[in-house]
């Protein structure tokens, strides 16, 4: 599942997202977001079976926790450690008063999936794209163009600090805990949690075997199993099986109740375990059978010099069609990323608004939303860009172009252009005379605001630099032309 996950968020070619996409949409919180309901009711049955084995599968963050704290697993022993109920359900408050606010940056830090992505697009991104750009190079010496090659580039320096920093947070846990950001600080794991104390399938002690060794209770990595009372703390055990491998009496299985095994009955330890397997398998197949069935170049023109562009300030930040526009992005954005690592076209990034923080936003300096692409409603696992055809596309209006006069290189450099005008694709920029009256006057772009749609071709083609003398000024909310 983490390795699924992990290549759906450093793909930029769009197949994987064919086979994988539904990794994503079976993360809880996504789910929620999106208003899934079919995803929160598998998620809350297989919790309600088995207990938090949601946090053992299928949460990307979570399984990086185990993979972390596997590491010193020779030389560590777990032991048991009451529950930090306070902080827990403070999380929990914490985010739901960021959902009902719509404060997204709170929400996106809260979020172990949008946590994982973040990671995984901004560390993990770079090496994968540089190994393709070496392919790329190797193909394209035998003439060959199996590979081609993606620009690397940073696209958000406060994102990968935040990146950075929850590595660091999570890793630094793990490495001294085992799950102890799992079930502290995750919100989605109190959740789970509340809902896994009435689970049918728990992990049960056999107190007739149980000698109080404390095995169990050592490699326990949730911390809950506290052997000399015999008591387990459903609301963090993650059903990962550790204790029952280690169990040397066979005082441990996952039973329901009602189901306690007789004095002197033991099950062999790989039975045990293959029936565990299954149950896990199982909840995993009817969880994908669920959603299944819901389911380039710079250009100068010749006319400037080759630099490199930088963002205009907008007024109105633009966000990609099929958002609706600001507000939405806002309340449903958990800032996963997935979106800005798919897009084909480098027009995606994460906004630096403190509100929004690392929620995607559009930018031209590296190509424009081209009208055929659809990729970043198709991926979105949130709702936040709902999914939208190509027809449908060409008639959402996400901005309008607004010229810049002093910048235009018509005026500037005394030269003739046009580029905006040739490459509009709704062409709503025409050419006119600066003074009517004057038929020797330069000719200068006029924008239709009726007609334009903000894809920002005429800001990606402009021959000026730094700044582009025509840009996209974004729309608060979107609307059909």
């Amino acid at each position: 599942m983490m390795a699924g996950v992990t290549l759906l968020l450093l793909d930029f070619t769009g197949a994987v997202h064919l086979w994988l996409g539904w990794m994503a949409r079976v993360q809880l919180l996504p789910a929620a977001l999106a208003l899934n309901v079919i995803v929160l009711a598998a998620l809350a049955a297989l919790t309600l079976l088995i207990g938090r084995v949601y946090c053992s599968v299928i949460c990307p963050l979570g399984i990086m926790q185990d993979l972390i704290s596997s590491l010193r697993k020779k030389k560590f022993r777990y032991r048991y450690s009451r529950p930090v109920t306070w902080l827990r359900w403070l999380m929990v408050a914490v985010l739901v008063a960021a959902v009902v606010a719509g404060v997204g940056s709170i929400v996106a830090l809260l979020d172990p999936y949008g946590n994982y992505g973040r990671i995984a697009t901004n560390l993990l991104q770079p090496l994968w794209l540089w190994g393709n750009n070496v392919l790329a190079a190797v193909a394209e010496h035998y003439d060959s163009y199996v590979f081609y090659s993606k620009d690397v580039w940073l696209r958000g320096g406060v994102t990968l600090a935040v990146a950075v920093a929850v590595l660091a947070l999570v890793g630094t846990l793990a490495w001294r805990g085992g799950r102890t950001y799992c079930n502290t600080i995750c919100p989605v794991g109190t959740v789970l949690g509340l809902l896994s104390r009435w689970s049918i399938f728990k992990v049960r002690i056999n107190t007739d075997k149980c000698v109080s060794c404390g095995l169990c209770e050592r490699a326990c990595k949730a911390s809950c199993i506290d052997s000399k009372n015999h008591n387990i703390d459903y609301s963090r055990c993650v059903v990962c099986g550790n204790c029952i491998d280690t169990c040397t009496h066979g005082a441990l299985n996952v039973l329901p109740p009602g189901s306690g095994m007789k004095d002197g009955e033991r099950k062999p330890v790989e039975q045990v375990q293959q029936a565990r397997r299954a149950m896990l398998v199982g909840g995993a197949i009817v969880m994908a059978d669920a959603v299944l069935a819901q389911t380039g170049k710079k250009v100068d023109g010749g006319l400037a010099a080759i630099e490199d562009k930088k963002e205009p300030r907008r007024t109105t930040p633009l966000t990609p069609p099929g958002s609706l526009g600001a507000d939405n992005m806002r309340r449903h954005c958990t800032a996963c990323q997935l979106c800005v690592a798919q897009c084909p076209n480098d027009v995606l990034r994460p906004g630096g608004d403190l509100m929004t923080l690392m929620q995607p936003v559009m930018s031209y300096e590296r190509g424009y939303c081209r009208p055929e692409c659809n990729r970043c409603s198709e991926v979105c696992p949130t709702g936040a860009i709902r999914p939208i055809s190509v027809e449908e596309k060409v008639s959402t209006v996400i901005g309008h172009a607004v010229w810049i006069k002093e910048n235009c290189v018509v005026l500037r450099d005394g030269v003739a252009c046009g580029n905006c005008a040739r490459h509009c694709p709704s062409e709503a920029i025409m050419m006119v005379q600066l003074d009517p009256d004057d038929e020797l006057s330069p000719m200068v772009p006029a924008v239709d605001r009726s007609r334009c749609i903000g894809c920002g071709a005429c800001e990606y083609v402009c021959p000026a630099r730094p700044f582009s003398a025509i840009y996209v000024e974004g729309h608060d909310r979107h609307s059909l032309r």
